[in-house]
């Protein structure tokens, strides 16, 4: 059986088709994620549990995403590229229609979780299958287009399907969301090239890619940077409140929302010339947002800028890490990849649960300094691995294994 090649052979240009077939796959996974948050009120009366409990369905879905993206991906490294991909989004449009079908809590908490396992694997296998549709010099570009779903669902997606929820109910606009799995199988059977799995001869242990030079100053980065994020757009609502801007959460996360699009931007222009700088700068400039919001809550002006900065340098931070990462581990990328899906949702809990300690402690005054208090090391570490994981002279490892 002839194996199916890369299309970057014969033209030095993007396969955008391919490319947004798996950002729409991203976008599907972050809107099934966080579409029960604004639609608490309607999914506890009709399952008859409280505000709370909805809001375990995101926590589960999480929790699914954690325990399961490193075994899984260990375990299918043998598996054709493409029927696993399908899987994965496959699977979310069966439990989004269990999810929409369901009177039970309990089922829909299970159907919850699935989603976050499946969530995990597709996380896991999207950048690298983005790298392997072009050549090494375009790998960064080609894996901010896959990986643009994820902001256009958390700047544009959330708010609309909280409208979709609102104007034709929950259970139809879940439904919704399957048969919009079911299209984008489709499209990534046409769209998407297959690639075979990693040969047993060549696979690594997860322990050893994880001791692979680059792959954990990766991780440690990342995991600095994403629970920043997280303890203060977590409770982004108080802090606004003790700034004076209460009553324009709204405003300011449109503010935030449309800066992460132009990180987006900016990073898919230069990732794949200028990544350490990138990263260097994000963090830098994060850090400098964190120290005006604890400085100046007083002027509204600069509350808006500091939270421009950080949604620029937000927006790249996933295509950023997700590419170094792949660099580092090379043939392993997927693996790498999963340990990136892991650590981001530890930093998810735990954004939320250092953020409320701070918050009941200290006050919403407290969140910025935190902030500053893992961004500085961050950078430093950054700095540091020059050699590996960020270095100064980008050599492209073999993400794009077939």
């Amino acid at each position: 059986m002839r194996e199916a090649r890369t299309p970057f052979r014969s033209e030095a240009r993007l396969p955008l088709a391919g490319l947004l077939a798996l950002a729409a796959a991203g976008f599907i996974t972050v809107l099934t994620e966080a579409m029960p948050a604004g639609l608490l009120p309607q999914i506890g009366a009709s399952l008859e549990v409280t505000p709370a409990l909805v809001g375990q369905l995101v926590t589960v879905y999480a929790i699914g995403s954690l325990v399961a993206a490193i075994p899984l991906v260990a375990l299918t490294r043998s598996w054709r590229r493409r029927p696993l991909l399908l899987l994965a989004i496959g699977g979310f449009a069966i439990v989004n229609t269990v999810t929409a079908l369901s009177h039970s809590y309990v089922l829909t908490l299970a159907a919850r979780f699935f989603a976050g396992v499946f969530a995990g694997l597709l996380w896991a296998l999207l950048a690298g299958q983005a790298a392997r549709m072009v050549p090494p010099s375009m790998q960064g570009r080609a894996i901010a287009v896959a990986m643009l779903g994820a902001p256009l669902a958390l700047s544009l997606g959330i708010p609309a399907g909280t409208l979709l929820g609102n104007g034709v109910g929950w259970r139809p606009a879940f439904l919704i969301m399957s048969t919009l799995s079911v299209l984008l199988l489709d499209w990534v059977r046409w769209q998407v090239p297959d690639f075979p799995g990693q040969e047993a001869s060549r696979q690594q242990s997860v322990r050893r890619v994880f001791l692979l030079p680059g792959v954990r100053p990766v991780l440690a980065v990342m995991l600095a940077f994403v629970l920043a994020h997280n303890i203060l757009y977590t409770y982004i609502a108080p802090f606004l409140a003790h700034a004076g801007l209460g009553e324009r959460v709204d405003l300011v996360l449109l503010v935030f929302g449309g800066a992460s699009l132009a990180g987006i931007w900016i990073t898919g222009l230069l990732i794949d010339r200028w990544l350490r700088e990138l990263v260097l700068a994000g963090t830098a400039g994060f850090g400098l947002a964190a120290l005006l919001l604890g400085s100046v809550t007083g002027s509204h002006a600069a509350v808006f800028l500091a939270v421009g900065v950080w949604g620029v340098a937000f927006g790249g931070a996933a295509t950023l890490f997700q590419t170094a990462s792949a660099q580092a581990a090379g043939d392993a990328a997927d693996v790498a990849q999963s340990m990136v899906v892991t650590a981001w949702n530890i930093a998810i809990a735990g954004g939320g649960l250092i953020g409320g300690v701070l918050l009941q402690g200290r006050g919403a005054g407290a969140l910025p300094w935190s902030l500053i208090v893992l961004l500085v090391p961050a950078l430093w570490l950054a700095w540091r691995a020059c050699a590996h994981g960020f270095p100064r002279t980008r050599t492209v490892a073999g993400a794009t294994a077939h």
